[in-house]
């Protein structure tokens, strides 16, 4: 069976840097920070009080007061993704559209933990014992995949994966080779996450994960510079339309990129350290390599995991390094969520669009924060300043707990390459 090629035509983003998509990117060239001291819960217990808040996000904009009152924040996010990324396609409807060629993969490592903490909450006050009737619903971390395709009436290939911090790389993998073996024309992917809440902070607090940097929010996420102490949480969703190139020509869509590369690994190490060595996550991007046919020397800019903890990075550093050998010293490399902070399972749909982004612009944005580069993070991360160069291949990787390592490779889109 032929293999389809597979492209993206359409981004939408929620984050503490934006919901407009040029407004993102333009904070991101820029070098701007999305964190600050968290408002939504009181912090005064809590080691850590700064994260990727969005401030201002109203649910009422993308969708109905009943609509909102029935989904976790974290499906908010991701219908309101899914819409503005439908938008940028120029998809008006799609019901001219077959509903059994469309699908939708979202990924979540959390899921409703917002709606868990208010129902667990109303159970210990003695407030309520399961009155609360959509709380069935709203927890499920497949709930904002069913809500999508319920609220689009689409029939296609449908799922949720949820591998910790690499769920949203996973499902634009998936769903890129969903479509490349012909299974579907349209696919809905990307990842969203709530995490922003009592719980889910506590959580990260008690395993000393995330930056304590609370006097100076917006240098406390800091990628491969010696005094990072941990990473900084953020919310929010990243949703990309992918489609069938010959699906997307017959409609005359813009096209941003090709997909061209998806690989996976596991580390079978620890179920929160990376392998110190990145063996793991070398063999998640040569994997990618050898499915997208190309050589390591041809990968121009790396969007790494990069989150901030002095073990992680580290652990990258070295496994881009054995997967792109000598080559890894001339790739520009960056960590986004030195700006974003870290959205767990949407960073993947976010990183993938900028990576988009890099190959459209041909710029590559800062690494901010690094101010005294780790002598064992030797690469060139961009630190702090935006730089233009020729970028044909984008390589962006997310790496989950539990050693779940996955990698996309994205491709400048070339119209006298169609066949």
């Amino acid at each position: 069976m032929e293999k389809k090629r597979v492209v993206i035509t359409g981004m939408g983003v929620v984050t503490a840097l934006g919901e407009e998509l040029n407004e993102f990117w333009n904070n991101i060239v820029s070098g701007q920070s999305g964190i600050s001291l968290v408002e939504s819960f009181d912090t005064t217990n809590y080691t850590t009080k700064i994260a990727g808040e969005i401030k201002d996000f109203n649910p009422l904009n993308y969708m109905s007061e009943e609509e909102s009152s029935n989904y976790d924040r974290f499906t908010q996010f991701g219908l309101a993704g899914t819409k503005k990324a439908l938008k940028d396609a120029g998809f008006d409807t799609l019901s001219a559209i077959d509903p059994n060629r469309i699908g939708v993969l979202v990924g979540s490592g959390i899921g409703g933990a917002i709606t868990w903490n208010q129902e667990i909450y109303n159970f210990r006050k003695k407030i309520s014992y399961g009155s609360n009737k959509t709380f069935m619903t709203k927890f499920q971390i497949s709930h904002c995949t069913s809500a999508i395709a319920q609220y689009l009436g689409v029939n296609g290939p449908s799922g949720t994966m949820v591998t910790a911090c690499a769920a949203g790389n996973h499902s634009i993998g998936e769903a890129y080779q969903i479509i490349k073996n012909n299974k579907a024309d349209i696919m809905i992917c990307g990842g969203t996450e709530a995490s922003i809440n009592p719980a889910g902070f506590g959580g990260f607090t008690s395993l000393r994960a995330m930056s304590t940097r609370n006097s100076d929010p917006q240098q406390a996420s800091r990628p491969f510079d010696r005094d990072r102490d941990g990473f900084v949480m953020a919310e929010g969703s990243g949703i990309l339309i992918l489609e069938s190139l010959e699906h997307a020509l017959n409609r005359k869509a813009r096209i941003y990129a090709e997909v061209v590369g998806f690989g996976m690994s596991g580390d079978a190490y620890h179920i929160t350290e990376p392998r110190p060595d990145g063996e793991g996550a070398k063999q998640s991007i040569i994997s990618a390599m050898l499915d997208a046919n190309i050589e390591s020397n041809q990968i121009d800019y790396v969007n790494t995991h990069g989150t901030s903890t002095p073990l992680g990075d580290i652990a990258e550093s070295n496994a881009i390094k054995k997967a792109l050998g000598a080559h890894a010293y001339k790739a520009s490399i960056n960590s986004s969520k030195s700006m974003t902070g870290h959205l767990v399972a949407a960073a993947g749909g976010v990183e993938a669009i900028i990576s988009t982004m890099v190959l459209n612009k041909q710029i590559v944005p800062p690494t901010i924060n690094i101010d005294n580069q780790d002598p064992e993070c030797d690469l060139d991360y961009t630190p702090n300043k935006a730089r233009e160069r020729e970028v044909n291949f984008s390589l962006s990787n997310s790496f989950g707990f539990g050693g779940h390592n996955s990698t996309l490779i994205l491709k400048k889109f070339n119209k006298t390459e169609v066949k």
